[in-house]
């Protein structure tokens, strides 16, 4: 609906006219839009209405609306429980946590939705919902196809708006995958919702606010724009008595500016962001603000490992400067540039795929075969109870 005059009410068919007549009636329903929710949906493939794009049987049981609002937080817990992804840069050094809401910020080009498939293949939850918002057709075929050869295609629900399919579809995309989250974790399942782009999201919202000529605001984008992403942000929970819904949206940076008013926006509502820069998870920049609420909860070192092997990296960026302006590279930077290549190498690759014990276990044996334990500024107490034996490697 764009405008409403006398008893005259005027609206915009976002999806095309084609097969309408002139003389067509519009009758309202009296309800909002609504998903079917059955476990039938699990495997299954859709559009960004609902409709089946996989060509099975069209589900129309327990009709849900969408849209609807947060949940109360009296019905919410604190966070308390960590997703594991096989991921070291997210296991060990930014910690997703079971209800946590987070953005990947990137630019277009960088492997975010390879990384989204690899978390979707590896998270240890019980339902991955994919919410795919303005997907180039290849993408949408890769996101389908790997989740299918790897069987995690099973506990998936893919809601795909493809580039080609109708603007306003892409808006319903997130609502539709949320409100078939809540179900799910109503039934007390741990549910991965991963959607892919906000910022495109985003520019359908403008694109339609232009169309019903509202005021813009910043870039374009309407004034709105703060609350519908938050909306949608905001759904991420821990239920008291039942399951969890914990999100991660890639939000792409035009330009690489994190100015821009979508990730601007984003990073008020989130709790911290993941950036994918090069091919990796960024360890400067990146948090996990609800990280600490698990790490002394997996094992005693955790927390250790994770601050001393970033502060040691972030002297390796500082030698690398030093070697790039032709400074004479003493004993301590050898070791520097030694443990900066095996980091990027068996930690920060996105390929690496081991659990979070192997993580810990792996960084002790990178710090033991470039450092002497008195370098790495680890209290005494904890190298004696982890640094590795000689014998060990």
């Amino acid at each position: 609906m764009i405008r409403l005059e006398g008893e005259r009410v005027y609206l915009q068919v976002f999806a095309g006219s084609r097969g309408i007549t002139t003389d067509a009636q519009v009758r309202f329903l009296g309800h909002p839009m609504e998903v079917p929710f059955s476990d039938a949906l699990l495997g299954r493939i859709f559009t960004g209405s609902g409709q089946p794009r996989d060509r099975g049987p069209t589900i129309e049981e327990n009709m849900t609306a969408i849209g609807g609002p947060s949940v109360n937080p009296a019905k919410r817990i604190i966070p308390r429980n960590m997703v594991r992804t096989g991921l070291p840069m997210i296991d060990v050094f930014n910690t997703l946590v079971e209800s946590q809401k987070l953005p990947i910020f990137s630019v277009a080009g960088e492997p975010y939705n390879p990384l989204l498939a690899r978390i979707a293949l590896q998270a240890e939850v019980d339902i991955i919902i994919l919410g795919g918002m303005g997907l180039k057709h290849d993408d949408y075929l890769y996101f389908r196809d790997t989740l299918e050869k790897q069987g995690a295609l099973a506990r998936s629900v893919l809601f795909v708006h493809t580039a080609a399919d109708p603007t306003v579809e892409c808006l319903m995309v997130p609502d539709i995958a949320l409100a078939v989250a809540e179900q799910f974790a109503l039934q007390s399942k741990r549910v991965l919702v991963l959607l892919t782009d906000m910022t495109n999201f985003s520019d359908a919202m403008k694109e339609i606010a232009i169309t019903m000529e509202q005021i813009p605001s910043n870039r374009g984008y309407p004034g709105d724009l703060y609350s519908q992403l938050a909306a949608r942000y905001e759904k991420a929970v821990d239920f008291d008595t039942a399951g969890s819904i914990t999100i991660l949206a890639v939000t792409t940076m035009p330009g690489d500016d994190v100015t821009h008013p979508v990730p601007d926006n984003t990073g008020y509502i989130t709790e911290g962001q993941f950036y994918l820069r090069n091919g990796r998870i960024e360890p400067f920049g990146s948090l996990s603000r609800l990280k600490q609420l698990v790490n002394d909860k997996t094992r005693a070192d955790h927390r250790t490992i994770m601050n001393s092997m970033i502060q040691l990296y972030a002297s390796y960026r500082e030698t690398l400067e030093k070697q790039a302006m032709g400074f004479r590279m003493s004993a301590w930077d050898q070791k520097l540039l030694k443990y900066g290549a095996r980091f990027e190498r068996e930690m920060m690759d996105l390929s690496v795929n081991i659990p979070l014990e192997k993580a810990l276990d792996l960084g002790w044996h990178i710090l033991a075969d470039c450092f002497e334990p008195t370098e790495t500024g680890i209290p005494g107490k904890m190298t004696d109870q982890y640094w590795p034996k000689k014998s060990e490697g």
